[in-house]
């Protein structure tokens, strides 16, 4: 036992596992490198308004979170994650020449909406393999390296976004090109690379699958996760609007996704201490002070007259998505029944969808009447409501070891 605790974490990380985080690296640096853009795209080369955008980031958002909660209940129906992963990844890859041959807004918006229907077919199936694959002591962990190398992706996109759009003279249309070979290469090696695992006996044994009956064996303690998770969404709107902060104070447009390197950036670095910390029983500790990086990260982002204040709050708002989202994964996997953890995935990202649905609308509808500024402190004042929600769990339930 001496030397098993004093191995370092990530070797207790089942290859698989690293395997589908260098998935998740192609297809995010693939992802990202439209993403960093695309706003820009939008405004610039289509026309759009910021109500506009912010409508269009909560749909594909929310679109993503929500068709989870079906490829969760099908992964657990079915009893197979890997073919639904594949499927989900392979729609996202189709999308990607869609993007370069965009003419129109309605072009952009269907692109959008079929690369994040393939987001949420995958992310479930994902996140419950996952679990499936790796022992219960070494959860935290095995999340945070895949978020990592996940986050990777989301570094090496913006940065391949800067470096062809300083080559192409800012030619939005030819830099989307670049992103179809990494999207491409994540298929193929989710294909070849990755095993579905053996069901354990007692579930290969169980009659029926799974019904909808059974989301009533899910628990209180899952239901909290849910609700502090869809609070901290509201805070939390799409990304596009740190792209178009960044732009408001007069960043020059090739070196706007520099905005996604720091935050990404931050983002890997603290994903894998903060999944090692959550291991040690520390998850409520380390979602509150995720919480507090993002107050702080609003009121920089709030008050932020140059780019160098921006790229601070962003750097923050970056130690806000590592403290927190890898943990809340690892909850969702700790709080749920084996058998049901396909479901639960999928339920708490349908309620994380709704909640990203209507944060977008209301950032654009804020930043379009009231500016930035505002839009940022009302993110500041839905975390305030999420800390305290997160506070109150603590009150009336028992500390987890």
């Amino acid at each position: 036992m001496a030397n098993e605790s004093s191995r370092p974490a990530w070797r207790s990380v089942p290859a698989g596992v690293w395997t589908l985080g260098f998935v998740s690296l192609l297809m995010d640096t693939s992802s990202e490198l439209i993403h960093s853009l695309l706003p820009l795209f939008l405004v610039t080369t289509l026309g759009a308004s910021t109500l506009a955008v912010g409508i269009i980031e909560g749909i594909a958002e929310a679109t993503a979170l929500i068709t989870k909660v079906f490829s969760g209940y099908l992964s657990d129906y079915f009893r197979n994650r890997k073919v639904l992963t594949v499927l989900g990844y392979g729609l996202a890859a189709v999308t990607k020449p869609m993007f370069p041959l965009a003419s129109s807004l309605g072009w952009v918006v269907c692109a959008r909406f079929v690369d994040r229907v393939g987001k949420g077919i995958r992310g479930a199936p994902r996140d419950a393999l996952i679990a499936d694959i790796t022992p219960a002591h070494a959860r935290g962990v095995a999340y945070g390296v895949r978020q990592t190398l996940d986050t990777v992706g989301a570094i090496a996109g913006p940065a391949l976004a800067i470096v062809a759009m300083l080559w192409l003279a800012d030619n939005f249309r030819t830099v989307f090109w670049f992103a179809v070979v990494p999207a491409a290469a994540s298929v193929a090696l989710l294909i070849f690379g990755v095993r579905e695992p053996e069901r354990p006996v007692d579930l290969q044994e169980r009659p029926p699958p799974v019904s909808m009956a059974d989301i009533k064996r899910l628990s209180v303690p899952y239901w909290w996760v849910v609700g502090v998770a869809a609070l901290m969404t509201l805070a939390r709107f799409s990304e596009a609007f740190l792209v178009l902060r960044a732009q408001s104070v007069g960043m020059a447009l090739a070196w706007v996704p520099l905005v996604m390197v720091v935050m990404s950036l931050v983002y890997a670095l603290v994903s894998y201490p903060a999944g090692v910390w959550m291991d040690r029983g520390r998850a409520r500790g380390i979602l509150g002070a995720g919480m507090f990086a993002l107050v702080v990260a609003d009121l920089i982002l709030a008050r932020a007259a140059s780019a160098g204040e921006v790229l601070g709050g962003v750097a923050v708002w970056g130690v806000h998505m590592g403290l927190t989202q890898g943990v809340l994964a690892a909850l969702v996997a700790q709080t749920a029944p084996a058998d049901l953890r396909g479901t639960a995935f999928g339920l708490f990202n349908l309620v994380s969808g709704a909640a990203m649905l209507v944060a977008s609308g209301l950032a654009g509808w804020l930043w379009d009447l009231y500016g930035p500024a505002r839009t940022f402190q009302a993110g500041a004042v839905f975390t305030l409501l999420a800390w305290s929600a997160l506070l109150v769990q603590n009150r009336v339930s028992p500390r987890r070891k």
